[in-house]
């Protein structure tokens, strides 16, 4: 059913794809690209597949992922307040928290709990609370128009054969337009669609971590004494399983089990709870065991790091730009795919920023390759750590990555108790500062100065500063 926000049909003419973009798919990348391109382009329409009906957040098939928990890093929620001014507050006013960790969180990382150091500033939200006030946002500028129930099926040729000219639609006429953006996630066509009209297909590098998710809600207990805001207790190759307890508003918790392969949590509610006993540490488990469950448990198993290469083709369309999920997306467990599409929004800004529509399809490739590259240290981030286990499937380790998973290792113990390398570290893993951040002559000597630390030492169930509530005096 289509109301005020998804009424708005663009005119199919050909002649009217000159100065119209159109960014297929509403998630976080889509939303955020349109944002952008609306600077440039008088028309911007988004396509998305599933029914929005506008009437506020909501739990759609087209982001799987959503029933699970999220954070926005602080790199990723600075450039989207910069897009969208205002729109941090909304999300606060609507129930979304704004913390820092590591310090508002209980966290045991695989070498020790964090201590009281700075870390950075992290929202926490459901997914559908982010991208409906994100979109609400996004069409308040009336450049943008979305057409929601509707699913793209192919890419509209050009004249030229070199180019894109539109969309094609199911049950509609084709689209026209000077640019397609393809922001369809994790079930993007774009390679396909590429091959329809005579382009090779991009290499593809895979690695899959086999790890799943199972998640549900809890009414968060009263608790007067509680300091903490949530919890993280991470896994590690000699137990690959971990546990997140994060708040949905004023009174709900959504607790997120992860597990790799064999590991992977359970959905019924007793092995629900005997998983989450199970742990690392019990401080989860004793969170939760009198908490009542607000739904049933959910499970995701689609976490695989895949990355197809559409940067490195020697022939590309005008006219044609794949973003986000669609062209990179890693294991959700890092928490950077809404962080990285914001950077591949800002990528774009800067490329088009000079540029009128017609030049701005010529530079498609070009572009390509700009927004692509955001990619690349989450990208690393992830798929370093996931090769430490051993069921995850891709190439071997090369030694240069051995030697940085070691040295990871030993900042990672560093960052439990050393506030400098604790705010270097959560810099880099929120991609507000580089990796070599933590490569540079003072780091390395703060680090390796703690060599003879254990990097997988057996750990206090519960962090110095607290106890489960039984056992408070």
């Amino acid at each position: 059913m289509d109301d005020d926000a998804t009424d708005n049909h663009p005119d199919t003419d050909p002649q009217a794809g000159e100065d119209h973009a159109v960014v297929l798919g509403a998630g976080m990348a889509g939303l955020l690209a349109a944002r952008v391109l609306a600077g440039r382009f008088p028309r911007v329409t988004l396509i998305e597949r599933d029914e929005l009906t506008g009437d506020g957040p909501e739990l759609r098939s087209g982001i799987p992922q959503s029933r699970h928990a999220h954070i926005l890093w602080s790199r990723g929620m600075r450039l989207i307040e910069q897009m969208l001014p205002g729109v941090t507050t909304k999300l606060v006013e609507a129930g979304a928290a704004l913390l820092e960790t590591p310090r508002d969180f209980l966290w045991l990382s695989p070498a020790d709990w964090f201590q009281s150091v700075p870390g950075t500033k992290v929202l926490i939200a459901g997914r559908d609370l982010l991208d409906w006030t994100v979109r609400e946002e996004v069409l308040r500028d009336g450049r943008i128009q979305i057409l929601g129930g509707t699913a793209a099926t192919g890419l509209v040729a050009g004249p030229d054969g070199r180019s894109v000219a539109g969309v094609r639609l199911r049950d509609a006429a084709p689209l026209a337009a000077r640019l397609v953006v393809d922001a369809t996630g994790r079930t993007s066509k774009a390679t396909a669609w590429l091959g329809d009209l005579g382009y090779p297909a991009p290499a593809v590098t895979r690695y899959d971590p086999h790890l799943g998710y199972s998640s549900r809600y809890f009414e968060m207990p009263a608790d007067p004494a509680r300091r903490w805001h949530g919890m993280y207790v991470q896994s590690r190759p000699d137990l690959p399983r971990g546990g997140v307890l994060v708040p949905q508003g004023k009174d709900r918790w959504l607790v997120t089990l992860i597990g790799n392969g064999e590991h992977a949590p359970p959905v019924k509610d007793e092995e629900f709870f005997a998983f989450a006993r199970s742990l690392r540490s019990p401080a989860l488990y004793d969170a939760i065991r009198d908490a009542t469950p607000l739904s049933p448990a959910t499970a995701f198993r689609s976490t695989v790091n895949e990355w197809r290469h559409y940067e490195r083709l020697e022939r590309w369309p005008a006219g044609l730009v794949v973003l986000g999920d669609a062209a990179c997306r890693f294991n959700p467990v890092y928490g950077h795919g809404m962080t990285v599409a914001a950077l591949a929004a800002e990528a774009l800004a800067k490329e088009i920023r000079t540029l009128d529509p017609e030049q701005i399809a010529a530079a498609s490739r070009r572009i390509q390759r700009s927004t692509t590259a955001a990619a690349a240290v989450p990208w690393q981030i992830a798929t370093s750590e996931d090769m430490r286990y051993a069921v995850t499937e891709g190439p071997p380790p090369d030694r240069a990555t051995r030697i940085l998973q070691n040295y990871m290792s030993r900042v990672m113990v560093g960052a439990n108790a050393d506030p400098v390398i604790s705010g270097r570290f959560f810099g880099v893993l929120s991609l507000t500062a580089s990796p070599n951040t933590l490569l540079s002559p003072a780091t390395m000597i703060r680090v390796l100065s703690k060599w003879r630390l254990p990097t997988a030492p057996d750990t206090a169930d519960y962090p110095a500063h607290y106890r489960p509530a039984g056992d408070r005096a």
